[in-house]
């Protein structure tokens, strides 16, 4: 732990953090090989003044797939993901995310978000037509695919279907956990916090993802990286519109279950399947909503023989 001082003379415990500094612990968490730092960079588009969209390319060559994280995530979800397939990809920093900018009108809906993408995707993955999103960034991926479906050719949703708002229950435990306090005292007490609402992972894992997702203040305190919707754009949280887009589509279709999570229930899988039948569902025995996170290997499989 080293310790810097803040503007005002406010002391600031600083946990050693390099963004691209723990793959190894990635590796080593999930059993996979180790044969040296992966070939990894930080990419943006500036899409428009004060709409720049961050990322992170894996690998060499042109990306032959696109990352999409859930709602108060970022790219480094996917890390050990990325790790497993050990092919050229871009893992993106949704808008109001990471290292994206914020938008001042604070409206990160699916549509918009889509929209962000699809300008960052001509400019940083102009190849890529394999696209995997999670949860909002699954939503994200199916309007994308709905509105450009010439930037994909292959659509994987992880736990998330356009019926992820119908019922409060469905999202219950992640809205509480992502609408909690907004800063906190110091980097022990926003990952004791983290530790508490995800029992299922280790703390080391979560100690990455708190590294990853969180940043102090000049004075001490912590805040997370990403934006929070106001109330005018929480109160459209219905995504039911999207079926229609699903119905659209004309591309390989694969929805990954969570065996843990109650986001994606057997009438989503029925709906889906209603409006398209040659879908594929897989679901991920011991993974919570955060299947990447829960079982990392296990997807980048699903996701290797999928695109």
């Amino acid at each position: 732990m080293t310790v810097r001082v803040g503007r005002g003379g406010h002391t600031v415990d600083m946990p050693d953090y390099d963004e691209f500094g723990m793959f190894q612990d990635n590796a080593a968490e999930a059993g996979l090989a180790w044969t040296g730092p992966p070939v990894v960079r930080r990419r943006a588009a500036r899409i428009a003044p004060g709409r720049r969209v961050s990322a992170l390319q894996w690998g060499e060559g042109d990306p032959e797939l696109v990352l999409l994280h859930g709602g108060a995530q970022n790219a480094h979800t996917w890390d050990t993901v990325a790790l497993a397939l050990r092919r050229p990809l871009l893992a993106v920093d949704l808008p109001g995310h990471g290292h994206s900018d914020w938008w001042p009108e604070h409206d990160y809906t699916p549509a918009r978000l889509a929209e962000a993408v699809a300008a960052a995707l001509t400019e940083l993955a102009a190849a890529a037509k394999t696209v995997v999103g999670m949860s909002l960034g699954g939503l994200t991926a199916l309007r994308l695919a709905a509105g450009n479906p010439s930037q994909v050719s292959r659509l994987m949703l992880v736990d998330v279907t356009p019926g992820a708002g119908d019922a409060p229950g469905k999202t219950a435990a992640i809205t509480a956990f992502v609408n909690g306090p907004a800063d906190f005292a110091s980097f022990e007490e926003i990952l004791e916090r983290t530790v508490a609402h995800n029992p299922g992972r280790s703390p080391s894992s979560l100690r990455r993802g708190v590294l990853h997702n969180a940043r102090p203040r000049p004075d001490g305190r912590w805040e997370w990286r990403y934006d929070r919707l106001r109330p005018t754009a929480e109160a459209r949280f219905d995504f039911s519109g999207l079926w229609n887009d699903l119905s659209a589509l004309r591309m390989p279709l694969l929805l990954v279950r969570g065996s843990r999570s109650p986001v994606v229930d057997d009438a989503d899988v029925a709906e889906l399947r209603r409006r398209q039948p040659d879908a594929q569902v897989v679901t991920v025995e011991g993974a919570g909503h955060s299947v990447q996170g829960d079982r990392p290997v296990e997807l980048a499989g699903i996701i290797d023989q999928f695109g």
